[in-house]
């Protein structure tokens, strides 16, 4: 495994390109100060230039280098963070020049998720995605080891006949290679645990959309109210990525049939292919749902690109086709509380921190999900009591009745139930 680089407390200078008078350049280096301090780095200054396109050689223009240059040493920055995405020799030369350690955007993020990681298979997925971005960017990345005061792991290694660059290239590819082997096997025992909730026949709701739009707090909020149970809650912090492994809980209301609810990674605009890559298993929660709650900050001016990103990211991976009911969050800080909840089409209005609107989320959530359903009469003999508790999982019990001749039960049915069941209706 690779070792996670430490830039915890550390001062930086933020640089961003301006490309073609970009509408959303002032909201994206917003975001990369935002992910600046999610990393614990203190932000001290930003260099911006407005360009048609970035410099092959240093991504900004060389007199932008020296007063970034300048910056840097009157503001005793140990860390230069580039707004987008460095090739391997704009990374090598901005390193030598500045003579302080740079990193970019997509390298940001992968050490956020380095240091959020907590389950063996996120970690494993992180790991990989550092390694396939580091395996083109040798050069740059050990411009910048040498600015830390050393090298470690794979960097370290020295040998003859071979060049330094080249064993490094060959450990990471032999560290992808097991990880690549691994991540197989965790694929497996998920994919076994999911055909395994998919066979309970409890439909599986997915909490998706931009990071910090509120998802977790939704699915805590969930918990408390209808399934209480605080071990079972997951970390909520106002910060982006503030968790990243995906938990999927039973949610159980009262008069409202049971689901399971699945939180998964935020997005991000620009988030590194290679993360979306990585992290599909995970993902796959969202893939595999019956529906898709798409979480927003309506609170965010910038809540519109927020949607766009998202509906890019699940088409990217293949989860375009999955209904989607939009929940439109943080609406307390836009709307009066007594004007919430607020129903549109397929948009609801709520604030999942003060719990407004849960009522009107489960009756979407039930249109959306058991639209199929039919009410059936079923007499159950009570030999087959297994029926019943099956019945009391996977569908909506109206009434229970114990007469001498069976178990007289009033259910919505899917069409699967019906079929199965249909010995038992009456």
């Amino acid at each position: 495994m690779i070792q996670n680089e430490n830039i915890n407390a550390r001062k930086a200078v933020l640089v961003g390109a301006c490309l073609n008078n970009d509408s959303t350049f002032a909201t994206s280096m917003k975001e990369l100060e935002g992910l600046a301090k999610a990393a614990n780095i203190e932000v001290v200054a930003d260099i911006t230039q407005n360009l048609d396109s970035q410099d092959s050689a240093y991504y900004i223009g060389s007199g932008k280098v020296r007063e970034l240059k300048a910056a840097v040493w009157e503001m005793d920055a140990d860390i230069v963070i580039v707004n987008n995405q460095l090739s391997p020799s704009q990374l090598a030369n901005l390193a030598h020049d500045l003579e302080v350690e740079v990193i970019d955007r997509t390298n940001l993020i992968l050490n956020i998720f380095a240091d959020r990681a907590r389950s063996r298979e996120a970690k494993m997925q992180v790991d990989y995605a550092k390694l396939q971005y580091m395996l083109p960017r040798l050069v740059g990345l050990r411009q910048n080891l040498s600015r830390q005061g050393g090298t470690g792991g794979s960097m370290s290694n020295k040998g003859s006949g071979e060049t330094q660059i080249e064993l490094d290239r060959r450990h990471i590819e032999k560290q992808m290679s097991e990880l690549r082997k691994q991540l197989r096997e965790v694929s497996q025992y998920r994919n076994t645990q999911r055909k395994k909730r998919q066979n309970s026949g409890i439909p599986q709701v997915a909490l998706v959309g931009y990071t910090n739009a509120g998802k977790s707090t939704l699915l805590n909020r969930m918990l408390s109210t209808y399934s209480p149970d605080d071990e079972k809650k997951v970390m909520v912090k106002d910060m982006l990525f503030a968790t990243l492994d995906t938990t999927v809980r039973k949610i159980t209301p009262p008069d409202h049939r049971d689901f399971l609810l699945s939180d998964t990674v935020g997005f991000i605009n620009a988030l590194p292919h290679d993360l979306i890559d990585a992290f599909h298993s995970t993902l796959e929660e969202a893939i595999n749902a019956d529906l898709i709650l798409e979480i927003i900050d309506y609170s965010d001016e910038n809540y519109q690109m927020h949607m766009d990103v998202t509906a890019k990211t699940l088409k990217d991976l293949d989860a375009g086709h999955i209904p989607v009911l939009f929940v439109m969050n943080k609406c307390d800080r836009k709307y009066p509380e007594s004007e919430l909840p607020i129903e549109r089409g397929d948009k609801i209005y709520i604030s999942a921190e003060k719990g407004i609107g849960l009522d009107l989320l489960l009756k979407k959530i039930d249109e959306k999900l058991f639209s199929g359903f039919l009410t059936m009469d079923l007499l159950i003999p009570y030999t087959k009591g297994s029926i019943e508790h099956d019945l009391q999982e996977r569908a909506r019990i109206i009434c229970t009745k114990y007469e001498d001749d069976g178990i007289h039960i009033k259910a919505d049915l899917n069409q699967e139930m019906i079929k199965r069941y249909s010995e038992f209706i009456q």
